[in-house]
């Protein structure tokens, strides 16, 4: 049977009587569930606000265009972001008509700070931060960098759902923080994601946003008893970008599996390191710094002849990724091209090995067999 990089798990039953309980109370929007999930989120990460989303992309958005708006930055304005991302990352500052300008990365995939600290200017107004893979990489000093340069700090927490550092879930010293739970990431549900401002006021502001810019959503507007539950203003130009109950059901069930099925992936990492650290002369391996308890949401490592590889793994019926191609590869971003150069070697040598949870220990040593067996002849 073929090995697939991803393949969510859920708690099927469970899953069905949470959606069972929206479709018999004839509640599937915002709201109800959309609700709980927040306060479950809040509960678990311990940060004083979260607003459910229909993604993670939309939230990297409205976080953009919400720091912008009420910081009045202006066009052109600079953002410090890494070229190894996927797209919705960098988007969101060409969204808001703000220039991403690419740091390069270190040996954790995240970005450098030392080539952070190159790149800030007087049009600098915020550093966009990835967690690829749930890393943290060096967060603590880019968190340094930005309370003494003053500039506001947007945490891209797509694959951290449930990193530590030090037993803490980072984000609290992050002006906003953006999780996914898409199809196949570490808290799966078909597709959504959460925004989590440390401002009270933006969150106000970005559940107005998230619903068209109305001031009251149709779930406040049902519960509210009064005669005009029915009026409400419109105060922005905003999106359809909330959740719904349906997605948030999922999203309850998963989150109470999201540590034990970490813990599976750090065991499939540590498998993984066993068999492949005693070929380190020619397998290269993603750095994780101390005092980070990783998701784990993938495992890297970073070879010469990768596309090679990739179709020897695929001749065996096995399907690794990439993650990702270095952003100044596509056209928007093409300005950049050549200016992080450690992030476009890695983009050509990085390979993702699978990390879905119905991996076996076999399934691990039978991956790592085709691997060596490749590097070894190569």
């Amino acid at each position: 049977m073929a090995i697939q990089l991803f393949k969510a798990k859920y708690e099927v039953d469970e899953c069905l009587a949470e959606i069972r309980e929206c479709l018999e109370v004839g509640w599937t929007g915002l709201g109800f569930k959309t609700v709980q999930f927040e306060d479950a989120w809040k509960e678990y990460t311990g940060l004083p606000f979260a607003h459910y989303l229909n993604s993670s992309t939309i939230g990297l958005y409205l976080a953009v265009e919400i720091l912008k708006e009420e910081n009045g930055w202006q066009d052109g304005d600079e953002v410090i972001t890494t070229p190894l991302t996927f797209v919705s990352t960098n988007h969101a500052i060409l969204k808001s008509n703000l220039k991403a300008v690419f740091a390069d990365i270190d040996d954790t995939m995240c970005l450098d700070p030392k080539s952070v600290r190159e790149r800030i200017t007087d049009k600098t107004k915020a550093i966009m931060y990835v967690g690829l893979g749930g890393n943290t990489g060096n967060y603590k000093e880019i968190v340094k960098i930005c309370k003494e340069k003053n500039l506001k700090l947007i945490l891209d927490a797509a694959h951290m759902a449930g990193t530590r550092v030090d037993g803490e879930i980072p984000g609290s010293e992050a002006d906003v923080v953006i999780y996914s739970f898409q199809a196949v990431k570490n808290l799966p549900t078909g597709d959504s994601g959460m925004i989590c401002f440390k401002n009270g006021n933006y969150d106000e502001i970005v559940r107005k946003k998230a619903w068209l810019g109305i001031n009251k959503d149709t779930y406040a507007r049902t519960t509210n008893m009064g005669n005009y539950k029915w009026k409400y203003d419109v105060e922005y130009v905003g999106d359809k970008a909330h959740g719904n109950s349906i997605m948030a059901s999922i999203g309850k069930v998963q989150l109470k599996y999201l540590d034990r099925d970490n813990a599976y992936r750090r065991q499939l990492v540590r498998w993984y390191m066993e068999r492949l650290s005693k070929h380190a002369d020619k397998i290269k391996f993603v750095r994780i710094e101390e005092g980070c308890e990783s998701s784990c949401h993938l495992f890297q490592i970073m070879v010469e002849n990768r596309d090679e590889l990739m179709l020897h793994l695929n001749a065996n019926e096995i399907f690794p990724g990439v993650h990702y191609s270095d952003n100044t590869n596509y056209r928007m971003y093409s300005y950049a091209k050549g200016t992080c150069p450690y992030a476009e070697y890695v983009s050509d040598h990085t390979l993702t090995l699978p990390m879905n949870l119905y991996l076996t220990y076999d399934d691990v040593q039978y991956i790592c067999d085709k691997v060596i067996e490749f590097v070894e002849k190569n």
